[in-house]
Parts: C-alpha cells; structure tokens; sequence
C-alpha cells in the first residue's frame, strides 16, 4: 500500500506543476493580449508626432528657400519611420500618411499643427492619419523639374532631399525644385 501512496504524491506534484504552469502562462497571454494593442498605440502616437516634426521642418526649409532668392538650396535629411511621403508636384502638396491603431483626431475632421493639416480617415479597426501641407496658393513645386509626384516609402535609412529655389514662374509663384541627393 505504501508503495501506491509515494506513486500517487509524486504524480499530484507533476499535475500541480503542469496546472500551476499552464494557469500562469494564461494569466500571461491574457495581459500580453490587453497590453499589446496599447503599446501599439503609444507607439504609433509618438511616430505621428514624429512624422508632424518632419513635416515641419521640411515646410521650415522650404520657405527658407523660397524667401531666400532665386539660385538657394539646402538639404535635409529625413527619416520616414512609417508610412509613405508624397510629393505631389502637380498639385504643389507633401502629404504624409500613416496607418495607424491610434486615432490621432476625430474620424473625418481636420485639425491644424504647426501649419499642418491632420485628417484622420476611420477604417474599421485601422485609421489612416493624413499629413498635409498645401503650397498650390503660394508656391509651384516641381520634383526634379517635373510636375509630377514622387512617393518615399519607410525606410530604416536616411532620405537626403534638397530644396532649390528656381525663381518665379509665368504665374508669379516662385518655384521651388525638391529632389532627392
């Protein structure tokens, strides 16, 4: 009889250590399962913050540019962390989206930033917050002389872009010339 009993205690001590083990690994996935989805958010809060900086100083520079005379250029290096950076020359636009777990503004209503439009579009559980800077009414840009628009993608690598003042157009708006180095 004793021989059954040592057996039994020493079968009840693995089953606890499984239980025990089992309960701790739900106990964490559950807090890992609420945690996540908000570190993703501050994570993608402070990237968008980031992503206004950029657009900042790039907006800085550019008017740098445009105020200095015709012939100026300067160069800035910049860094698109997520999401992509249009150029749009034909609309003389730099927009900045980014997908995103965190909605940076009300779905649908557009809030300013240091001379930034922010739009954040709701798309199910996703947003797409929009960076936009709009020049058409007071400058022509041209991304490498062409009207057209280039798209920078999220890179872990630095973008070097120059801005070049080119003089006033036909229009009477001073072109700015934006290409990559």
């Amino acid at each position: 009889m004793k021989f059954y009993s040592c057996k039994s205690e020493k079968a009840q001590v693995w089953i606890e250590t499984v239980l025990y083990t089992l309960i701790a690994f739900t106990i964490i996935g559950l807090v890992l399962a609420y945690a996540q989805p908000e570190i993703e958010k501050y994570q993608d809060k402070s990237i968008i913050k980031q992503s206004i900086t950029l657009m900042s100083d790039l907006d800085s520079k550019i008017s740098e540019v445009s105020k200095s005379g015709e012939g100026n250029k300067r160069v800035l290096e910049i860094s698109v962390k997520k999401g992509s950076l249009n150029i749009n020359a034909t609309k003389d636009q730099i927009v900045l989206e980014i997908e995103s777990t965190y909605p940076y503004t009300e779905p649908g209503e557009e809030y300013s930033e240091q001379g930034i439009t922010i739009t954040t579009i709701s798309t199910g559980e996703r947003n797409k917050i929009k960076l936009l800077k709009n020049y058409n009414e007071t400058l022509n840009l041209t991304y490498s002389g062409r009207e057209e628009t280039k798209t920078l993608s999220q890179s872990s690598t630095f973008y070097k872009i120059y801005m070049e003042n080119k003089g006033d157009s036909t229009s009477g708006k001073t072109i700015v010339e934006i290409g990559l180095v």
